[in-house]
């Protein structure tokens, strides 16, 4: 179906590795469901990297979607785990003493599909982040049963980088409803090359092409994406 259909829209975006342009996608996305109607929601579960607040921890890129959720969502339903220290999950909770627990994790999500039509949470740095010793990105994504959008930073090494990841999405069963192209930098040598690539090898519809922007804009990235699964 495409944006704009009665159907709901739930995905997880997930990315070759910080930085890629997960944020931007997500932010995009939100722009673009919201203004196709219906009620959109954004969630990122675990932030690591925050400021104190009056309010709290606050990370930037949290806040940023919760700005985009049409009802208004509270802070700590968009983003359940924040922690100040900028550093793997697992190791930001375990200097912080934060104990990681995917139960909050899940009734925030539950909590934001009972307000929402359209639902788009992003995770944390690449598809197999740890969260726990026993739990990673890829099993939250699994336990929220969410299709997976996967973010492409377009840069040397990005073929490697896009068919491990994913192989691995597809081997944990989880499925691939498609994949953006997201460049870095200005002028990467052999950049429609390397998409043409990754199209022939990932078995999923390439959604768009956000082009290099210094200063990138959400809502012009909306105009280049097209959601259809």
């Amino acid at each position: 179906m495409a944006i704009g259909g009665a159907q709901a829209m739930e995905f997880f975006i997930t990315g070759t590795d910080t930085g890629c342009g997960k944020t931007l996608t997500t932010l995009a996305l939100l722009e673009k469901l919201g203004h196709a109607g219906g009620r959109v929601a954004g969630m990122k579960p675990v932030a690591a990297g925050a400021e104190r607040t009056p309010e709290g921890l606050r990370n930037g890129d949290a806040l940023a979607i919760q700005a985009r959720c049409n009802p208004p969502q509270p802070y700590e339903r968009v983003n359940p785990l924040c922690l100040e220290t900028p550093a793997a999950p697992h190791l930001a909770a375990a200097a912080e003493g934060v104990t990681v627990e995917p139960e909050k994790i899940l009734a925030a999500a539950e909590a934001l599909r009972a307000t929402t039509d359209h639902l788009l949470v992003e995770g944390a740095g690449g598809w197999k982040v740890p969260l726990t010793e026993a739990l990673d990105m890829a099993g939250l994504c699994r336990a929220l049963e969410l299709p997976v959008v996967l973010v492409v930073g377009l840069r040397l090494g990005c073929l490697n980088h896009a068919l491990l990841t994913t192989e691995s999405i597809l081997a944990s069963g989880a499925r691939l409803a498609g994949w953006v192209a997201n460049s870095l930098e200005p002028n990467m040598p052999f950049e429609r090359e390397n998409i043409a690539t990754l199209q022939g090898r990932i078995p999923a519809p390439l959604l768009g092409h956000i082009p290099w922007q210094e200063r990138p804009e959400p809502g012009l990235v909306a105009e280049k994406l097209n959601l259809v699964v």
